[in-house]
């Protein structure tokens, strides 16, 4: 009689596991840029796939001047609609994919684990594919700073980042500047905040870990964020500066979250995971112009024509920085 998956994970205890150990092992949620927000898994767990939030948008217009024979003339508060939608992916495994967790001490934190890093790194490809399509959009042009120049290889260093470019991408905001806690950049680009000895490391809380921080702000290092060639040689490198919380999460509730699976006659075992969650640029809209299936894929996420800019450009919290290295 030989030990299952079956025999190891209680779906109930299991999905929510994953769920707050995804969380913990994220630097995406450690650095504070993607805040879990319980409005946010109501929307989750509402039904539909596009979520609608209206707001009401800030008061505007002169004020006048008080007078015993004009009456003040009124004005209006106007109104606008973030729109956040459903992510619905899902992932299963075969038993020799999970073989040597069995092997642990204990196989349902082993597997948890495994599972959980696994949708730690997606959820951080989503993050990125939302980026791209964020930035490509019209309505987020003046949020980038971008210094790179065709020829790469011919970069000087005002061409490169620098402390003098990461401030002028900062200022982009203007006085909102200081509300930017993270940024995320590939690791060329840090490679040469290094070198320049503009990088320091703080403990975490438990003194167990050192993370990287630049002037005061965490630093996550990701081989996946853009990289683009020029048209004549070399390379540009695209660097990303967030607010605390410029992302919403909220986790939904599949309908049948985790399941095990035996195929009997083949001898295998299979673990499926489903996740249902919004993982949400504030103030920036989805459109749904180009999604061809239940909800968008990350090419569909990176794609401009679905997203518009709904809040002022300083409360979006989120800048872009191109350098050539």
């Amino acid at each position: 009689m030989t030990t299952k998956i079956a025999d190891i994970i209680i779906p109930e205890v299991f999905n929510p596991y994953v769920i707050e150990r995804t969380a913990e092992l994220s630097a995406l949620f450690q650095s504070g840029i993607v805040e879990t927000d319980p409005q946010f898994d109501e929307l989750a767990r509402s039904g539909g796939r596009l979520l609608n939030m209206p707001f009401y948008k800030d008061l505007t217009g002169d004020d006048e001047v008080l007078s015993d024979s004009l009456a003040l003339t009124p004005d209006k508060i106007g109104t606008e609609q973030d729109v956040a939608v459903l992510l619905m992916r899902g992932k299963a495994w075969g038993v020799n994919d999970l073989a040597k967790a069995l092997s642990g001490d204990d196989p349902m934190r082993a597997i948890g684990d495994l599972v959980a890093r696994y949708w730690a790194r997606r959820q951080q490809q989503i993050l990125i594919s939302t980026l791209k399509g964020v930035f490509a959009s019209a309505s987020m042009a003046n949020a980038v700073k971008d210094i790179s120049i065709e020829d790469g290889n011919n970069a000087a260093d005002t061409n490169l980042i620098s402390a003098e470019a990461i401030l002028d991408a900062m200022q982009l905001l203007g006085d909102a500047s200081e509300k930017l806690t993270a940024i995320a950049m590939h690791s060329v680009v840090y490679t040469r905040l290094r070198k320049l000895n503009l990088i320091d490391f703080i403990p975490d809380s438990r003194g167990e870990i050192n993370f990287p921080t630049y002037l005061d702000k965490r630093v996550i290092v990701d081989d996946s964020l853009p990289v683009e060639a020029g048209s004549t040689s070399g390379y540009k490198y695209t660097t990303y500066l967030f607010g605390a919380g410029a992302f919403a999460y909220g986790e939904g509730n599949p309908p049948v979250p985790t399941e095990v699976d035996r195929d009997s006659l083949a001898g295998e075992d299979y673990l499926i995971n489903r996740r249902h969650f919004i993982l949400h640029p504030r103030g920036v809209k989805f459109t749904d112009t180009n999604v061809a299936g239940s909800s968008p894929t990350n090419a569909e996420l990176a794609d401009a024509d679905n997203w518009t800019r709904v809040y002022e450009q300083k409360n979006v919290r989120l800048v872009k920085l191109v350098t050539n290295g």
